[in-house]
This record gives C-alpha cells, sequence and structure tokens, in this order.
C-alpha cells in the first residue's frame, strides 16, 4: 500500500507531523511519500518510514508544477492521500489523480472530510486525519530515532564533566529572550549547580546538519529552547523541555515539559523566571 502525505508550511509544521506519518505506515504497512516546501525536504530525511519527500511550492506554484506534481502522484498508484493543504487548484490536481481514499478538511475532491478543531497539540490534533482510514494515532508515544553514531560523535563533543547537560537554543530572531539574557543564563545556573555543562545549540538544514542538530539534543538532559525547530525535536525525542513563548495547550501534557512566556514578547521574562521553570529557583 502507498499514502501520500501533502503538508504545507514550515519546519515545524512537518516535524508535528512525523508521529501521524509513523502511525500510517506502522499500522496500514504503507509506504509513504510527502509533498513538502522544498525547504523542508532534508528534515524528511530523519524519518525512517519516508520513502520520498518531494519539493513543491504551495503558496508560488505555477501551472508547470502542478503537472509536475500530477504525473509525480499518478505514477506510484497511491491508495490513500491526507491533504493538509486543501485548495481549488490541489482539488482539480488529486480529481486527475486516482486516488481512490483522499481525506482532507474540504474541497470537492475530498472522499473522506474530516474536523481536527481548532487548539491543542498539533501533533495529536492530526488524529482527525487517521480516523477515516482506521489508524490510531498516540503522537506522545512516538519517538524519533536517531543513529548510534550520530548519538556517540554528540556525547563526545559535549564539555567534559559528569554534570547535567543543558542544551540552549536561541531562535534569534525578532522578539526572542534578549542575547544578554541567554549568554548570561550559564553563569546563573553554575551558580547553583556547579556542575552544569551549558551546551550551545547547533544549526543547518542540510541532511547532514539536521542529523546532527536532532542527535545532540538527543544527547543532551535538558532543552531550554525558543528556536521552533528544536522545541519539535526535543519533544519527539521525549527530552525535558522548557519552550520559551509556546503556550502549555500546544505542548504535549507531558511530565518534564512546559511553556514559558508569551511568543514575541520574550523580552519580558526575568532570569529568574527561567531558573523557576528550570527547577533551580
Amino acid at each position: 500500500m502507498r499514502a501520500l502525505f501533502l503538508i504545507p508550511g514550515g519546519s515545524s509544521q512537518q516535524l508535528q507531523s512525523f508521529a501521524a506519518v509513523a502511525a500510517v505506515a506502522e499500522q496500514l504497512k504503507a509506504e509513504v511519500q510527502v509533498v513538502c516546501p522544498v525547504t523542508a525536504v532534508p528534515l524528511w530525511s530523519l524519518h525512517p518510514a519516508v520513502s520520498r519527500a518531494l519539493p513543491f511550492a504551495y503558496d508560488q506554484a505555477t501551472l508547470a508544477d502542478w503537472a509536475n506534481l500530477l504525473g509525480t502522484v499518478r505514477e506510484p498508484d497511491f491508495q490513500v492521500c491526507l491533504n493538509l493543504a486543501p485548495s481549488r487548484q490541489m482539488d482539480l490536481m488529486l480529481s486527475m489523480s486516482h486516488i481512490p481514499t483522499r481525506v482532507a478538511t474540504g474541497g470537492f475532491s475530498t472522499t473522506e472530510r474530516v474536523s481536527p478543531g481548532a487548539g491543542g497539540w498539533p501533533n495529536q490534533a492530526l488524529e482527525a486525519f487517521l480516523r477515516p482510514i482506521g489508524v490510531q494515532l498516540d503522537a506522545d508515544a512516538f519517538r524519533l530515532p536517531v543513529a548510534p553514531s550520530d548519538l556517540e560523535a554528540a556525547a563526545a563533543a559535549l564539555p567534559a564533566g559528569d554534570g547535567p547537560a543543558l542544551l540552549l537554543a536561541p531562535s534569534g530572531s525578532a522578539g526572542d529572550w534578549p542575547a544578554s539574557q541567554w549568554q548570561a543564563l550559564p553563569a546563573a545556573i553554575q551558580a547553583k549547580l556547579p556542575n552544569l555543562r551549558a551546551v550551545a545549540a547547533l544549526r543547518g538544514e542540510g541532511a547532514k546538519p539536521l542529523r546532527q542538530r536532532a542527535a545532540q539534543i538527543a544527547s543532551a538532559d535538558v532543552v531550554l529552547a525558543s528556536d521552533p525547530v528544536a522545541i519539535e525535536l526535543a519533544l519527539l525525542l521525549g527530552l525535558p523541555l522548557v519552550a520559551l513563548g509556546r503556550e502549555a495547550s500546544s505542548l504535549p501534557n507531558r511530565g518534564g515539559v512546559q511553556g514559558l512566556g508569551a511568543s514575541g514578547s520574550l523580552e519580558q521574562l526575568s532570569a529568574a523566571d527561567v531558573l523557576a521553570a528550570l527547577g533551580l529557583a
């Protein structure tokens, strides 16, 4: 069986779909392909159940792009399409694709219409798309696998010592917690926890850098992040996490995971607020 996921959006939305993709692959014994923006293609190299990630410019697609997509999705003979990008153009393309089961929130090509509901943890909200095809989703049970060789390299790169490793992953965007606060935080924590090992998060969007980022996060004991990709990776890896700028409702109800501060106004957070969230007040 072959299943196709049409997933628009940035890196966060792609990572939030990982558990749903894994559930379809496992429970339906399906070969899964994903259509995503070109910048997100390397992310899917992290997912062992995805056989192919196809780049597509959802917001700027030309007629030629749509024709190429139609040819691409007709050739492998997909049985199921989960469409997270409904539009009239997508409906026209899917109506010519011969895919018998097409799940979406709306559109004339849809054979199974769903209503995910507003709010909640986005990873679990995708269960609405899976119910019509008989797939159950426990997004919080999914864990992103990391190659042992990558994990060993990441552990070897940690600062020397036997204290806990705290990964710091600022977004660096407007409205982030000020750089001066990020820089001063390790010393503030070490005053309370002298053997702390503070680690700056790696960056990079290619397949290899992303594997290295995932392994680095997996080797940490706690993650403090405002960077959206680091937050999603930490959740998929099951790490204790303080997510700056994330509402509690947008995170799993899991011990060791909490949101702190409002997106776009993190400058209002004090070091004391962050230390308290880390359990070091």
